[in-house]
């Protein structure tokens, strides 16, 4: 019995994605997956090596879905499908945690330098998006750039990130229905006694949610969209009414009495948990494919989404800080407790009904966005390419939909995922770091141009900018106290670095359509904040990102890089031939001539 489902031995095409799970010719028996295994050091320094090309992801690489994705959305959609992404749960719910147990009144700052880092990586998205626009997302950017191997490393954990992000808002979706009925959340949920107490509180709330989600899903992104700006306008009128009706109960002194009680170091580390609040515009990156104009559309959609939800989020905590005193607020459910406490006990009500509205958003933007990384990554035969089937009838990637939503489903039946808040950033700062420095290889490398001098130049100044960074970030989640010596080292390296970039490297590409501002400073800042973000994130959060990393290794050793290399000799081989038959017609034509 062969460990794949293909049975022909031979070179065979990996490009259809409706066959078996693994179709690959290291997968035609257990003989040839047994040579496969002994070749892994030789195919592991070729992917380590290898980088895609952007016409390979935008044309042969996205032709393996079968039927094209349609091409329905514009700015609007992508500037709703931003907001909707972002604004949920974490709002509703980090906000009190953060301004009780770390930032005080100062959370406002907290959310403005997340706001700032997730700008950031807007802007580097917005670029790879244009000129790659396919619905890779990350992905697909860094296998361009960087290659296959931290690519599948960035996807995995973006991947994950998504489905115990969706199981928590799954969950804190059936807490805010129940609030909104007068019940206890557990009044909704099952009770399973013979379970360990974390995953004993079974959710069949979340799991139709989820499901009626991934209908939305699967049936339409132009349907999908128009559902989802629907209930983002009703959810930005309860929002309007929760800053109109709480600045009517503002005391200033609540807010200036004792503004940053935790001093700097809690303001960092308030953001490092509250960049949760942000994660989610890198799936409006992931519909590139379906956009009609992406060099107008993609811009305008993505920054214009960011910069109204980083006002909102500001505007809110500032709310939420004038109504209560920050050692008051409720870290569970700070909105709903501060108008009670100010005598407006009915509107917790609202406040239940919009988080209920930002959360399904949320949900369904993050089930779009998590299909197409799939979708992309399976593609590229790092998962079993049958994940990758476009629908020709619906024009979605139904299977990767169905299998996304069906693990954050599981997730969510089980877990009680109310301690996992302050762990989902580490993932998606860590992507962003690296699309980060993918952008700086696309300015200033192309293969076959850039000199070996001016390439060692660039890696020089990418690996102090990263060491720099590193630094600082060490240095600072080590709490030292009264010593400034680390950063008088490591900031001025960052700056020097960056500035030799810029001055002493020439750039090897012009964007052709929309490009990053300021480059290399914002791309160099891009990548210092969001490590440094990183310092400020507890020792558990790196436990689990170790952990999972570790098991994408796995998988990429015994499975993944397998595949891929197989894909990647038949293209090689295609690509032979087609210039081969190139060239034979063009000597026909040419002896046609002379005759």
């Amino acid at each position: 019995m062969a460990p794949g489902e293909a049975t022909d031995v031979g070179m065979r095409r990996p490009g259809c994605c409706g066959g078996g799970v693994f179709p690959e010719e290291s997968f035609a028996s257990w003989g040839t997956y047994g040579r496969a295994l002994l070749e892994t050091g030789p195919r592991l320094r070729d992917r380590l090596t290898a980088r895609s090309a952007v016409d390979v992801e935008v044309h042969a690489v996205r032709g393996r879905s079968g039927a094209d994705m349609r091409r329905e959305l514009n700015w609007w959609d992508l500037a709703w499908f931003g907001v909707g992404a972002v604004i949920g749960a974490g709002i509703f719910v980090l906000t009190g945690q953060e301004a009780k147990e770390a930032a005080g009144p100062a959370v406002v700052l907290s959310y403005a330098v997340s706001g700032i880092s997730a700008m950031l990586s807007v802007f580097c998205y917005t670029e790879f998006a244009i000129e790659i626009p396919v619905a890779g997302g990350s992905f697909a950017y860094l296998r361009v750039e960087l290659g296959d191997f931290m690519a599948f490393i960035a996807a995995g954990n973006i991947l994950l990130e998504y489905c115990i992000g969706g199981a928590a808002v799954a969950r804190s979706w059936t807490s805010y229905f129940a609030t909104l009925l007068n019940h206890h959340p557990n009044d909704f949920r099952i009770h399973a006694t013979s379970l360990a107490e974390d995953y004993n509180r079974l959710d069949p709330i979340a799991v139709v949610v989820i499901t009626l989600i991934c209908l939305f899903a699967v049936l339409s992104t132009k349907g999908s969209s128009r559902f989802n700006y629907i209930l983002s306008i009703v959810h930005f009128a309860v929002i309007i009414f929760i800053i109109g009706a709480g600045l009517s109960k503002a005391k200033l002194s609540n807010f200036t009495a004792d503004f940053a009680p935790y001093g700097a170091r809690g303001i960092f580390a308030a953001s490092a948990v509250l960049f949760f609040a942000y994660i989610g515009f890198d799936a409006v990156s992931t519909m590139a494919e379906e956009t009609k104009n992406p060099a107008k559309d993609i811009p305008v959609g993505l920054v214009g989404a960011m910069a109204l939800t980083t006002v909102v989020y500001c505007v809110l905590a500032v709310t939420l800080c004038l109504m209560q005193p920050y050692r008051d607020i409720d870290p569970d459910a700070p909105f709903s407790v501060a108008f009670s406490a100010v005598g407006m006990d009915w509107a917790k009500y609202i406040v239940a009904f919009g988080a209920l509205k930002g959360m399904t958003t949320v949900l369904l933007v993050s089930a779009v966005g998590q299909a197409r990384y799939l979708t992309h990554i399976a593609r590229t035969h790092m998962a079993p390419p049958c994940l990758a089937v476009v629908s020709p009838r619906w024009g979605t990637p139904v299977r990767a939909t169905v299998t996304m939503l069906t693990a954050t489903a599981i997730i969510a039946f089980f877990t009680d995922l109310g301690i996992l808040s302050n762990l989902l950033s580490i993932s998606t700062l860590f992507i962003f770091m690296l699309v980060a420095v993918a952008l700086l290889v696309h300015r200033y490398y192309a293969s076959g141009e850039t000199t070996t001098a001016n390439r060692n130049k660039l890696v020089s100044c990418i690996a102090v900018i990263l060491a720099a960074s590193v630094g600082t970030a060490v240095y600072w989640g080590l709490a030292v106290d009264g010593g400034w010596a680390a950063y008088v080292v490591t900031v001025p390296a960052w700056f020097a670095a960056t500035l030799y970039l810029h001055l002493g490297v020439p750039k090897a590409r012009v964007p052709k359509m929309w490009g990053v501002p300021l480059v290399p400073w914002l791309p160099s800042a891009s990548i210092f904040i969001n490590i440094f973000l990183l310092g400020s994130i507890d020792a558990k959060s790196f436990m689990r990102f170790a952990i999972w990393t570790v098991a994408l290794l796995v998988y990429y050793f015994f499975v993944g890089l397998h595949a891929s290399y197989d894909t990647a000799k038949v293209l090689a081989a295609e690509a032979a031939a087609a210039r081969v038959e190139e060239g034979g017609h063009k000597a026909v034509e040419i002896a046609g001539a002379s005759n």
